[in-house]
């Protein structure tokens, strides 16, 4: 039996010897047209001697959980040998290519692509810069996703810079390398005349790329930046890079950010730098996805990585990943002396209103808003408040009760800082792998010295959170403002739309979604009073109207009147805001500065 198994594994070598004999792959991009709004890419392949190849496009791009269908914008997609005699190709599936190479020592593939969509996730390419999403852009050789691969760029003519966080390769101008496609998936390339500048922080070389121009100060962004850095990397104990790349899109009116290993690719207003309100928002989107750097990119769920780039990669914990860093984001910046207290409690605060006042709070756990993030999360509807909550705001909230359990428990030795450093340490440094969710709450349970199942158990229900058994700890409330009120509510939100009020949202269980209203109905009169546009004459009726009024409500729908009868009840809706007990004891007290700490 053991001589058998001899040569079955030497044959096995010399078959996988002989199909892959040192595999090479190397890309170009160029421009040929990017005022239309595309891309070329030549894709090289050697060493692979088989009858045929499959080469396949992601369908979606880690840290962005949607199949967003990227081989759509596939065009023109040929293949040939070295002397330039073409390949049989078959399309298979929706994002593969079968190549009918005949055992060749080399095939050449050639196809386009079309980018025009403004996020952070997809290519977007114009006369003025590219910016390309490597998943939205580069195809692997099915089974071959730890084949590293060079990325060579041809600027447009225009073009003058390049950013990205790939390595550059010695002595090959424009060239890149990436160990594997995981890497070069998680390495997005802006190529344009992008204002360049760096900073180092923490040891680390940073370079930002502000595309688009904008009424930022070079100076200020650098020195704050860099405070972010060195408070996120206090956390961690350790920074992981050698050099990490802001890529900041400045638009008319933009945000949103999509964190990588070594780079982050951030969303701007390019006039708001000046807007101190704008400007510390913008500093809360550089300290959300810096933190992913640790937490996501390496310290990770077990189902998410190694990725498969064809389906769905599904996960329970978005609400520790996204949650936490939801947190995070401003209590780094209230660290780093940008938010007073006040300011941050009222941030906090706004968490609070905007998952207890969404009736999908009592209808989604958490934990599963984080598996459902795939068919839910990036395709909301005019529904989605009522039957969804997110797993960012609810999983910042569970984060803060954790943080002040631990304080609490210990005594304000520990907190949540601690837990995200121990587990970095066990399960990316040493274990090298992603975490269970019972493992990570083992950890916690190890730090704090007491159980956390109730934050845990609060992730996988709907059941209602007593917040301020967490918060009195550390001498803080939660106050509803419109407890104890007796306010109705007709259970609509409108908007103007071509000088009509029309309905956008209907809430659940409220008067207009018992009485029948319906989102784009228009809203034409209510008990015989014409109703304006902008909202004021429907404002007057609800401010004196009483609770069980029955109102007769006109709308237009699909072009039909119809009047429906609608009774209005009690406003259920809460107005949260963190306030200080008004008398702390000493450990309260002591706790309380600990929490919201200057470091």
């Amino acid at each position: 039996m053991k001589r058998i198994r001899t040569k079955l594994a030497t044959l096995m070598t010399i078959v996988t010897t002989s199909a892959f004999a040192d595999p090479q792959i190397h890309f170009e991009v160029s421009f040929k047209e990017p005022q239309a709004h595309y891309a070329e890419i030549k894709m090289e392949i050697s060493g692979i001697r088989k009858d045929h190849i499959d080469v396949k496009m992601p369908v979606w791009t880690p840290g962005s959980y949607l199949v967003r269908e990227y081989s759509r914008h596939v065009e023109n997609f040929e293949a040939c040998d070295a002397d330039g005699n073409p390949f049989v190709v078959e399309k298979i599936s929706k994002n593969t290519w079968r190549i009918v190479s005949a055992k060749s020592s080399k095939v050449t593939i050639n196809y386009r692509i079309y980018g025009f969509e403004v996020s952070v996730r997809t290519n977007f390419i114009d006369d003025t810069h590219a910016f390309l999403s490597p998943a939205a852009t580069f195809m692997y050789v099915d089974g071959m996703i730890n084949q590293p691969a060079d990325v060579t760029v041809i600027p447009h003519a225009a073009w003058s810079k390049i950013s990205t966080g790939l390595e550059p390769v010695d002595g090959q101008p424009n060239t890149y390398r990436a160990p594997d496609f995981d890497i070069l998936f998680d390495s997005p390339i802006e190529v344009g005349n992008q204002d360049v500048f760096t900073f180092e922080a923490a040891g680390v070389l940073h370079e930002i790329a502000m595309v688009g121009g904008g009424n930022y100060n070079r100076e200020r962004l650098k020195r704050d930046c860099a405070a972010i850095v060195e408070e996120s990397t206090k956390i961690f104990g350790e920074n992981p890079n050698k050099r990490y790349v802001f890529i900041v899109h400045n638009y008319q009116s933009g945000g949103g950010g999509l964190e990588h290993l070594n780079s982050t690719v951030l969303g701007a207003s390019r006039n708001g730098y000046q807007n101190e309100r704008t400007y510390l928002g913008f500093l809360g989107l550089v300290a959300h996805e810096y933190f992913h750097l640790w937490h996501v990119k390496r310290l990770r769920p077990i189902e998410l990585g190694p990725f498969d780039y064809d389906a769905e990669n599904y996960t329970t914990a978005l609400w520790i990943m996204e949650g936490f860093t939801a947190y995070y984001d401003n209590l780094i910046l209230r660290r780093c002396g940008f938010l007073n207290e006040s300011t941050y409690l009222q941030a906090l605060s706004n968490d609070f209103n905007t998952v207890e006042n969404r009736p999908g709070n009592r209808i989604q756990p958490v934990a599963a808003a984080s598996f459902d993030a795939w068919i839910k999360h990036y395709r909301p509807d005019e529904n989605s408040a009522n039957t969804s909550v997110s797993y960012y705001n609810k999983g910042a909230l569970l984060a803060a009760m954790l943080d002040l359990k631990i304080l609490d428990a210990t005594g304000g030795k520990k907190r949540l800082d601690d837990v995200l450093k121990a587990a970095y340490e066990e399960f990316y440094v040493r274990k090298k792998r992603g975490f269970e969710e019972h493992e990570f709450q083992a950890l916690t349970e190890k730090i704090a010295g007491v159980p956390v199942d109730d934050i845990f158990h609060a992730a996988h229900t709907v059941e209602p959170i007593d917040y301020n058994a967490y918060l009195n700890a550390a001498g803080y409330e939660l106050v509803d403002y419109n407890e104890g009120r007796e306010l109705p509510d007709l259970g609509i939100t409108t908007s103007a739309s071509d000088g009509r009020l029309v309905v956008t949202g209907v809430a659940r269980n409220t008067g207009a979604w018992d009485g029948g209203i319906n989102v784009r109905d228009e809203l034409i009169a209510i008990d015989g009073e014409r109703l304006d546009a902008n909202g004021r004459e429907l404002n007057r009726i609800l401010q004196t109207a009483s609770i069980g009024d029955k109102l007769r409500v006109l709308v237009a729908r699909d072009g039909k009147l119809r009047e429906l009868t609608v009774t209005l009840k009690k406003d259920t809706k809460g107005i949260f805001t963190i306030v200080p007990l008004p008398r702390q004891t000493p450990e309260q007290e002591n706790l309380g500065k600990i929490w919201l700490s200057l470091r």
